[in-house]
């Protein structure tokens, strides 16, 4: 009993917490999307409480994202000029990413998350937190400087200095150090303690009459949706948009909820994350919303806070609903300054870049990852990821074409084969070349793989017998069969035989098909069968005293 009131104790903390975040993110991100504040803090609101409903990331907080609120704003700034239009084409592009995602799980799409990889991930992560960190830095200098990817918002900065008000600078840093000192009190939900000593400190000592932006009133009322009159060219746009938001949506979402799954040893399904962000995108078009998805600050933000279970995420709706309701126009005196002091804090220790030094000590990945954080940083989230992504795929298929073989010999007088590089107590078989692909054959690598061992075998004229073990190929596509067999062929003519050991029965049922009868024969289950096959007057019998697997 006492364990589940510490949970649940931890729990709203880490919900308030992150309350105490979600309210300056929703601001900023409705800024961005060019509508007003209540369509991010409403949709923040349903997003996670649908979300803690359906979904199983513990961690996840879906709400209004900086990214699709880009897009959003790009969009439908082509598309119209008019706020009541523009609200609507708002409202029905949110329903359609909700009617996508819901189709995607449907269609069991999920599992095309798997081509995310690891360290795509964190780098992903790592760099997605250096962009938000840098994109709250006008409104700590009270700047508003133009840009693109933060390279070029880092030059704008620099060249603003001469516009940087100081009040803003002094009262952003103090929130963050403040901020940052509350993380040695787990206890305490340090991001609602700022956000009331901001509004305390915007009050008493007039901040706004010292050039510091203010999150202004926002009106909270909730309409039901209405449909102007809309040009169907309008409505045709909307396609383009949609795409790109299920896409930003999909890759920050599942990069934030893997990453932070696979940090705690937690499990997640895709399919049914597709669907909870379906239902939650639906909900906040009910409420005129903004598209919404799993954020990385503010999934990072709870789990800094200690969430223990997805009551976090409802808890965290609830408390910002009861924050509006009964301080709205307190919240209007916030200092934007404090809301991006709150942004950064949140992120701060997502900046650790360990996970990706571990890939260098590794000496595996470590430049599709740096990769990633680069493309984040330069081409922005979507175009990021889809690089990212790409990488891994790269990486992925060198790795798979690259020819790599190993030569096998019994280890003493057991059944077993293994490197002879690695190996030197083991010994070769006389007069056999025993070989094993490093990688599954085909297409791309059978030709390749099949003529290293054909030039290995001219070279050495004492071996009269080649056996490829296939234990990486489950199975083969018809190129490498062809391979197989042609391969066969031009063993013959140099007077060796070839046997296949580890052979699966799928490989052998295509090399029947395909009219390689003989071939199949010739396929054991195992090296240690196939060398056992072999006439005694190729192996010794020594080397056969011991059949098995």
């Amino acid at each position: 009993m006492s364990q589940q009131r510490t949970v649940r104790r931890a729990d709203l903390i880490a919900g308030l917490s992150v309350a105490g975040l979600i309210l300056p993110e929703a601001v900023a991100y409705a800024g961005i999307a060019g509508l007003a504040p209540q369509h991010a803090i409403l949709a923040a609101i349903v997003g996670a409480l649908v979300y803690a409903a359906i979904g199983r990331s513990r961690f996840a907080i879906v709400s209004p994202t900086s990214s699709s609120a880009a897009i959003m704003a790009a969009s439908l700034g082509t598309l119209t000029a008019d706020p009541a239009v523009k609200i609507a084409l708002a409202t029905i592009t949110v329903a359609l990413v909700g009617i996508a995602f819901l189709a995607a799980s449907a269609a069991r799409l999920g599992g095309l998350t798997g081509f995310v990889s690891r360290p795509v991930l964190r780098g992903f992560a790592f760099g997605l937190a250096i962009t938000i960190i840098l994109k709250q830095m006008p409104l700590v200098f009270g700047v508003s400087p133009q840009a693109g990817n933060v390279f070029e918002l880092i030059a704008g900065l620099l060249s603003d200095f001469g516009a940087w008000n100081w009040t803003s600078i002094a009262t952003g840093t103090t929130a963050l150090l403040l901020l940052l000192a509350l993380r040695r009190l787990p206890s305490v939900p340090g991001a609602f303690i700022v956000l009331a000593a901001g509004i305390a400190a915007s009050i008493l000592f007039d901040l706004p009459g010292h050039g510091v932006a203010t999150v202004g009133l926002i009106d909270l009322s909730i309409a039901l949706p209405t449909l102007p009159h809309i040009p169907y060219p309008m409505l045709t746009g909307l396609a383009e948009l949609v795409i790109p938001l299920v896409l930003i949506l999909l890759a920050e979402s599942w990069g934030t909820m893997r990453a932070l799954a696979l940090s705690h040893g937690d499990r997640i399904e895709p399919n049914r994350e597709l669907a909870a962000l379906g239902a939650a995108n639906l909900a906040s078009a009910l409420v005129q919303g903004l598209p919404v998805g799993a954020g990385f600050s503010a999934g990072a933000a709870s789990e800094a806070a200690g969430t223990r279970t997805r009551a976090a995420g409802a808890i965290a709706a609830i408390g910002l609903a009861l924050l509006m309701l009964a301080g709205v126009r307190l919240v209007a005196h916030l200092p934007q300054p404090v809301l991006a002091a709150v942004v950064i804090a949140a992120l701060s220790h997502a900046l650790n870049p360990q996970p990706i030094v571990r890939l260098w000590r590794l000496g595996r990945d470590q430049y599709v990852a740096i990769g990633a954080a680069i493309g984040v940083l330069a081409l922005g989230v979507l175009n990021g990821m889809l690089l990212a992504i790409l990488l891994s795929i790269a990486a992925l298929v060198r790795r798979l074409a690259s020819p790599q073989l190993v030569r096998l010999g019994r280890l003493g007088s057991s059944r077993n084969f293994v490197d002879l590089a690695r190996h030197p107590e083991a010994s070769a078989v006389p007069g056999v070349a025993i070989w094993r692909p490093a990688e599954p054959l085909f297409f791309a690598n059978a030709e390749a793989v099949l003529a290293l061992i054909a030039d290995q075998q001219a070279a050495d004229q004492t071996v009269t017998t080649v056996i490829v073990s296939l234990e990486e190929s489950f199975d083969i596509d018809s190129s490498a069969a062809d391979a197989l067999i042609e391969f066969d062929a031009r063993l013959r003519m140099n007077g060796a035989r070839l046997l296949l050991a580890r052979v699966r029965d799928r490989v052998r049922d295509l090399l029947t098909a395909a009219g390689a009868h003989d071939l199949a024969v010739r396929s054991s289950y195992s090296v240690d069968d196939a060398v056992a096959s072999l006439p005694q007057s190729v192996v010794p019998m020594e080397a056969v005293d011991d059949p098995g697997s």
